[in-house]
């Protein structure tokens, strides 16, 4: 051991002679982190010099846990340049290493020279799609110039189509060349979309006939990037990226590259127009990481915001010099950066204000108590949201960003607008909000001028018209039953006509409550969405709907209607890795031993694992939580096809399927539990 090191200090003795060293970075800046969940890796010292660039790192991860790094690691100059490894110190390459109970691995990798005027490069460790990525690391003393988003505009001129958001169907299509399913290890991939014109999200599957061929088509209301994954696979290959505007077929060939991998060829389409953006690594959630987990508070996050901004804009013109991206490109990506870092600053706000409370559960009752009050009240203040000022919320390319409907979602679901909003209403004495006319005709006006402040625009901008329509949608069902109170209290023959008209006067009705709501719409396409919506809703007289034929999912949940005939099954989809399911499942446990009683309702659970007897912390949960009820277990693609059968990506997600083995609508189904609990 004693010769070992010996031998290896003479080595770093006659390469430190030899090499000549031309600047050392101490603690340099990293702007992203990729593919590193619970774990981090950090750069400490950067040695360039002549004959080789030594970066240092330390891997800080729980302790127990395994990762590996392999030997085709480099490195990553802006004008694509790849700088091999040559070799490491302290871990061993293409081996699975585990972290110490310290948790934290120090080790240091030689590369071959970066250029001497280089000032921001990229570590990637290997070619595989989840190979951990350092980002734009560079000396924290350099000064780096990023460009306004009107710099970038000005220099791509693009005009967006009159018919950009439009609603008729997508097809993909293609082939996978050499593919074999053993040998590839799946069978089909899959994609979680969101139509944020649709109340219920979707999940697609793709099906890989035995020739490589494939084809899905699907409906959409805009333009989307998304990707068609695939949970297992035995190659180094795992998603298929396409953009599509509606009305399209986008053909993709997927084969191998003169590098050996695997890659997508666009031959049809608007995948085609934007393939350099599609194959870039301008993932810009990895870069408003920063943002959204600060911690500091209001008055301390400016320095971050700027910074975090100023990276996006940096890496964006990079790699759109480095790819040539078209006019169109830049102008989808600066959407896709806009919208991450909107939703980045807003997730912020929200994970700040988790932080700002307690709660503690006594008696059975959640005590919540507030930390901090005059932290707090910062978050009411519209004044420290205008970093959203900077936002384009009028854009409708922002609608082809994957992480659109999160931004959506953290802008109209914010407690900055509820409060801006609901703050003249009248509530219970429990201070619950009541949903009546009187209030609505308060709230949505005043939630348009909450959508003003907050954006720092005018309230009829396409963002904030379709904050608008999502609370139309989330209304609906209320004021439809509202209308079906009205027609109940016209028969009700111990009712004076003077008390009838009272009640209905204040009743928020489907008929006084949608014109209300319409009028705030100014987008025609939103209009037209809104009134889609109506008329879908209204024609929807049949209490429950057949479940398709010819459909494998759909045949299982038939065979459970003729295992328990006349019963109403309540299906709870869950999973081992959901926190939520298994809370809702072990806190319901005495309200289903009553459930389980009744002749008319019968309790089904079915998760997915990678095996269909489920992994031993499946059966052992089951056996703990969940033993003598109806539990099944199917392959994950096969949980995945009922996920697209049912329409939902999330879980705990559940259904309520009638005696004959139809599938009741969603205003009207059993959705948890708590729904026996009367």
């Amino acid at each position: 051991m004693k010769q070992t090191l010996f031998t290896a200090l003479l080595a770093l003795m006659a390469w430190t002679a030899q090499a000549k060293i031309y600047k050392t970075i101490q603690s340099p800046e990293v702007m992203a982190c990729v593919n590193m969940h619970n774990d981090e890796l950090k750069v400490r010292e950067i040695v360039l010099a002549d004959t080789a660039t030594t970066v240092r790192f330390t891997m800080d991860d729980k302790p127990g846990d395994w990762y590996l790094f392999v030997s085709t690691s480099y490195l990553r100059d802006e004008a694509g340049n790849r700088f091999p490894l040559r070799s490491a110190e302290g871990l061993k390459l293409d081996e699975w290493v585990q972290s110490p109970e310290s948790g934290k691995t120090d080790f240091t990798m030689h590369f071959e020279p970066l250029p001497r005027n280089t000032q921001v490069f990229d570590f990637i460790e290997g070619y595989s799609p989840d190979a951990f990525m350092l980002l734009g690391i560079h000396d924290c003393k350099t000064a780096l110039h990023a460009p306004i988003p009107e710099e970038l505009l000005a220099a791509n001129p693009y005009t967006v189509p009159s018919d950009w958001l439009a609603t008729d169907s997508i097809t993909v299509r293609g082939r996978i060349e050499g593919y074999d399913a053993e040998t590839f290890g799946f069978t089909s991939m899959e994609c979680y979309f969101t139509d944020e014109f649709e109340k219920d999200d979707a999940t697609l599957v793709l099906n890989i006939m035995a020739d490589g061929t494939f084809e899905k088509s699907f409906l959409a209301s805009y333009p989307i990037r998304q990707v068609f994954r695939t949970r297992e696979t035995k190659v180094d290959f795992s998603e298929i990226p396409f953009f599509a505007r509606p009305g399209e077929t986008i053909d993709i060939t997927v084969r191998r590259n003169d590098i050996g991998q695997y890659e997508c060829q666009y031959n049809r389409g608007s995948s085609r127009e934007v393939e350099r953006w599609l194959k870039s690594n301008l993932d810009f959630s990895h870069l408003s990481r920063p943002l959204l987990r600060f911690k500091g508070k209001f008055s301390e996050v400016a320095d971050v915001t700027e910074r975090t901004r100023r990276n996006m804009l940096y890496r964006l013109q990079a790699e759109s010099r480095r790819l040539h991206f078209t006019p169109m490109e830049m102008h989808l990506a600066l959407a896709d950066m806009q919208v991450n870092f909107a939703e980045s600053f807003m997730s912020y706000a929200m994970y700040h204000q988790y932080d700002l409370l307690k709660q503690e559960k006594r008696d059975d009752i959640y005590h919540t108590e507030i930390l901090d009050s005059l932290e707090f009240a910062e978050l009411n203040r519209m004044e420290n949201y205008t970093a959203l000022h900077r936002v384009d919320f009028d854009n409708p390319l922002l609608l082809s960003s994957n992480n659109y409907g999160f931004a959506l979602n953290r802008i109209r679901m914010s407690d900055v607008v509820w409060n801006h909003s609901h703050k003249s209403v009248k509530t219970t004495k429990s201070g619950a909000y009541i949903i009546d006319e009187e209030n609505e005709k308060k709230v949505v006006p005043d939630m348009c001028v909450a959508l003003r402040e907050l954006m720092g625009t005018e309230p009829d901008n396409l963002v904030a018209q379709h904050c608008l329509y999502h609370k139309l949608l989330d209304g609906f069902d209320t004021w439809q039953k509202e209308d079906e109170y009205i027609a109940k209290i016209m028969a009700e023959e111990s009712w004076s006509d003077d008390l009838k008209q009272e009640e209905i006067a204040k009743r928020a009705t489907l008929s006084k409550m949608m014109p209300l709501h319409l009028a705030t719409l100014s987008n025609p396409y939103i209009v037209h969405k809104a009134e889609q919506y109506q008329a879908r809703k209204m024609a929807q007289t049949e209490l429950a709907e057949p479940l398709p034929a010819d459909n494998p999912s759909a045949d299982l949940i038939r065979s459970l209607t003729k295992k328990y005939p006349g019963r109403y099954l309540v299906i709870d989809f869950w999973g081992m890795g959901c926190g939520p399911c298994r809370m809702a499942i072990q806190d319901s446990k005495a309200l289903r031993a009553e459930v389980a009683k009744r002749d008319d309702v019968k309790l089904i659970f079915i998760a997915g694992e990678r095996t269909s007897e489920g992994s031993d912390a499946y059966r052992k949960y089951v056996n703990e939580w969940l033993a003598d009820e109806e539990t099944i277990c199917v392959l994950d693609a096969d949980f995945t096809r009922l996920q697209e059968l049912f329409r939902f990506n999330g879980i705990p997600h559940y259904e309520t399927i009638t005696p004959d083995g139809r599938r009741v609508r969603e205003d009207l189904r059993i959705d948890g539990f708590h729904n026996f609990d009367y």
